[in-house]
């Protein structure tokens, strides 16, 4: 009797010391990340984001944002994903600074983001993107040349968007399958021909970021389960600030108000 009763003791603790190593552990990666927040000048280290959904959200273009003739088989424009998750989505444009530090940032902290690039801009340091691909980030489209598409030739649209396709896929060895017209501007050619060389999605934006504010599209001043943010890669030659002052300033808007930074292409 007192060698099974030992035994029924020893197998009562074990929940328990499993109970608290799994505590300790937590508190040991909680110690981590505010660490590493701390050394990139964050008091708070940014909120996890929760898993991926198992099945992603049915996305459709956004009322208003519809083409002329109707969307029926192009690829959904919007500026937020549905979910009820508290996540929103970092999105950044252009390609004409490469700040090494800004890729460092963003790896240390596991704070995804999508990149939007144009070729003109990139052509000159591809290999800044090579690494942050090697990061985890998707490289999507946005145009050759960044030119306003509605006002150009299907022939002309063609180039800029497919174009870019078979440069990204040149370069990173993927053909995107978002894309993101320049300025947001775009017709019902813009989508036909983006769809014709496998764009799926058009992933707009809700609210643009600078180094000191926020441009919301529906002045709501506050996020949304789902908002796509967008920012550019820019720094001291364009704004006053460098990216990674200007992204670190975005980051604590998004922790302050309770909500964590997902990976876009998870939802999409």
């Amino acid at each position: 009797v007192g060698a099974a009763g030992a035994d029924a003791g020893a197998h009562a603790g074990q929940p328990a010391g499993a109970l608290a190593d799994y505590a300790s552990r937590l508190k040991a990666t909680a110690a981590a990340r505010l660490a590493t927040a701390k050394k990139w000048g964050l008091s708070a280290a940014p909120l996890a984001a929760p898993p991926p959904p198992a099945v992603k959200p049915r996305i459709t273009t956004r009322k208003g944002f519809e083409v002329e003739g109707g969307d029926a088989g192009l690829p959904p424009v919007f500026t937020r994903v549905p979910t009820k998750d508290k996540v929103v989505f970092i999105t950044i444009d252009d390609g004409s600074e490469k700040e090494p530090q800004f890729i460092e940032m963003m790896s240390e902290l596991h704070v995804p983001y999508s990149a939007f690039l144009s070729d003109y801009l990139i052509s000159d340091d591809y290999g800044y993107f090579t690494k942050m691909q090697a990061s985890g980030v998707t490289l999507n489209n946005h145009t050759l040349t960044h030119p306003y598409l509605p006002g150009l030739s299907d022939a002309q649209q063609k180039r800029e968007i497919c174009g870019q396709q078979d440069k990204l896929a040149k370069e990173y060895g993927k053909r995107p399958t978002l894309f993101r017209p320049p300025y947001g501007n775009y017709n019902g050619d813009t989508l036909r021909i983006a769809k014709s060389c496998g764009i799926k999605a058009v992933p707009l934006w809700e609210t643009e970021a600078f180094p000191t504010h926020m441009d919301w599209r529906d002045d709501a001043q506050h996020f949304e389960p789902g908002d796509i943010i967008l920012t550019h890669f820019q720094g001291r030659s364009e704004w006053n600030a460098t990216m990674v002052e200007n992204v670190k300033n975005l980051l604590r808007r998004i922790t302050d108000q309770g909500y964590a930074v997902a990976r876009l292409e998870d939802y999409v």
